[in-house]
């Protein structure tokens, strides 16, 4: 890694790694297994310690830090900052190609975070009409309360977007794979539009991760990421975060300080541990997904199968030109919803449950857990219809999964 500041990837004050890297010249699994993993000068241990402490030795480096106020690249405090963070955060800069990083102890700590470091009270905020319940509850309770205006507008279509862009709009903030239907965002020119209006353009790429597409590549300011679903990918860990160009994180990081919002060293371990196998998992995931939706599709039961790799999908074209991997999640109708609660409680691989992007099949019905606060008329405005089942496909054989959903389709 050369002195100045690189490409991607975090400054030299913002590395802890002793070993020389190259993370310019790697490709997505060396970039994953070998990014920001720390070498251990003492023990010479392989895999990033656990530095489980909650405060640091203080001396002349640190009291300038905070004088200068440069705390944020400072050994202080665990809230500020810590090696087990400063690991996983370059880790996740260098996936993205990011300059910087910032890991939360949610997903919703680094929406909420990077949201209201972009909007003041008075302001305006353009967002997706199709967007996880929890963004959408934020938006609608914490962000309204503080005076600030949402706009929701049709993700896919452009001059909506542009039509809802007021003269004080400070952030447009979209998905780049919506939850459930999983519409693709044309991520580069809603960019164009947030930069003529000069307002900042957030990006929540979960579905989506550094392995599909880097939305900053593409003319976004932050990406922001549930790290409890495919970044992680274990079912075990809730953590978020936030990449971007350095002066952006560190205007986000005051709000991490501020609303508490610090991920706890051990989880920092775990979601370490989970990206070393991002890009090979994403490989497994995708593979299987398309042939699950290719099963479904076929399926006499099923009404409609909503997967970007399927040719049928409205965007698959758009999904080809931006994505290098449509990833695991598939949506699928079948009738209503009792009909789809009985496909649900006659699997017997496919776990019922929440969240996605882990190693196992999950899978959950949109109407009772993640838009349950949208109502059933807000959830049909949005092309949710009843019997909408959301599939998050994991790395088991896709025979395997296939013959679960289909003795659950034959049995409901």
């Amino acid at each position: 890694m050369s002195e100045s500041t690189p490409k991607h990837g975090y400054a030299p004050s913002q590395q802890i790694s002793h070993r020389k890297r190259s993370v310019e010249s790697w490709l997505d699994s060396t970039c994953a297994v070998h990014a920001g993993t720390h070498d251990d000068p003492g023990t010479g241990a392989v895999g990033t310690p656990i530095y489980q402490t909650s405060t640091f030795n203080l001396g002349a480096k640190q009291y300038a830090a905070v004088a200068g106020g440069t705390a944020r690249d400072a050994f202080i405090y665990t809230r500020y900052g810590n090696p087990s963070q400063w690991a996983v955060q370059e880790k996740i800069a260098a996936l993205e190609h990011a300059e910087s990083a910032l890991v939360f102890s949610s997903g919703m700590a680094a929406i909420a975070a990077t949201v209201l470091t972009f909007c003041q009270p008075g302001g305006h905020i353009v967002a997706s009409s199709e967007l996880y319940g929890g963004s959408y509850a934020f938006l609608q309770t914490e962000v309204a309360g503080r005076g600030v205006r949402v706009s929701y507008v049709d993700p896919g279509d452009l001059g909506a977007i542009a039509a809802a862009v007021e003269p004080d709009t400070a952030l447009l903030y979209f998905e780049t794979l919506t939850n459930p239907l999983l519409r693709v965002l044309d991520v580069p020119r809603v960019a164009a539009i947030a930069a003529r209006a000069g307002a900042k353009f957030v990006v929540d790429a979960t579905f989506s991760t550094p392995m599909a597409m880097r939305p900053l590549q593409h003319g976004v300011d932050v990406v922001v990421h549930s790290c409890t679903k495919y970044l992680n990918g274990h079912s075990d860990l809730v953590a978020g975060a936030a990449a971007g160009s350095k002066a952006l994180l560190d205007a986000i990081w005051p709000r991490l300080l501020a609303y508490g919002g610090s991920l706890d060293p051990h989880g920092c371990y775990l979601l370490e541990r989970g990206l070393k196998t991002l890009a090979i998992r994403m490989q497994a995931h995708a593979a299987s997904a398309l042939a699950v939706a290719q099963f479904l599709q076929a399926h006499p039961k099923v009404a409609k199968v909503r997967y970007p790799g399927l040719p049928s999908h409205p965007d698959h074209a758009l999904a080809a030109a931006l994505m290098r991997n449509t990833g695991g999640m598939l949506a699928f109708e079948v009738g209503d919803d009792a009909k789809a609660l009985r496909l649900l409680d006659g699997l017997r691989l496919v776990r019922q449950a929440t969240s996605l992007g882990g190693v196992e099949s999950l899978c959950s019905l949109p109407c009772n857990t993640s838009h349950a606060v949208y109502g059933e008329d807000g959830r049909r405005a949005l092309g949710i219809m009843p019997g909408c089942v959301r599939l998050s496909v994991g790395i088991e054989d896709a025979q395997d999964i296939i013959a679960d959903l289909g003795q659950a389709l034959e049995a409901m």
